[in-house]
């Protein structure tokens, strides 16, 4: 087999994270979440770029999950980052998270799920190269359609089949 010039897994996870990205420019321009919508992003605390108050860094020490729910605001979002303002024991904060330092987004709403592995040594080593490997050492990503019916969403495999990162990764 040849060797990968393209990094076709980099190209992959940076398209995901393009997920997140698109779904939280959404939300900032409107100030709000549609309907039922809501997110837990779990990010790395001690990643390049992480910018969090020093309680929160010493209660969160490797990594944290947030809730973008019903209280949250100035959300901007930009290429490489977002920024958001939270409120932690009624005490109000202001984050920034680089999307390399997302862990994962979950959207319980409709049950939606990212995960990445995030290595903090190969971010640190590798500066742009974004290495990330799931738990069981491949990302699989299922495109689903959501079909209503009397008031019910029930989520069907939309015709494809599970794709796992791992088979576009770089071979050694």
């Amino acid at each position: 087999m040849g060797q990968d010039h393209i990094r076709y897994d980099i190209l992959a996870q940076d398209a995901l994270r393009g997920v997140i990205r698109k779904v939280l420019s959404e939300v900032a321009a409107t100030g709000s979440l549609p309907a039922d919508h809501h997110f837990f992003i779990t990010f790395l605390t001690e990643a390049p770029g992480v910018r969090i108050s020093q309680h929160l860094k010493s209660k969160y020490p490797e990594q944290m999950t947030i809730v973008v729910q019903h209280q949250f605001w100035d959300l901007k979002v930009y290429d490489g980052y977002f920024e958001i303002g939270l409120s932690f024991s009624d005490k109000p904060e202001k984050l920034t998270v680089p999307f390399s330092a997302v862990r994962g987004f979950y959207d319980p709403s409709v049950n939606f799920e990212l995960e990445f592995d995030v290595s903090l040594a190969e971010e640190a080593e590798g500066g742009a190269e974004i290495t990330a490997y799931p738990e069981q050492q491949a990302t699989e990503i299922q495109i689903v359609s959501v079909e209503k019916t009397e008031g019910e969403a029930e989520a069907k495999p939309a015709g494809g089949s599970v794709v796992s990162l791992d088979s576009f990764r770089k071979k050694n």
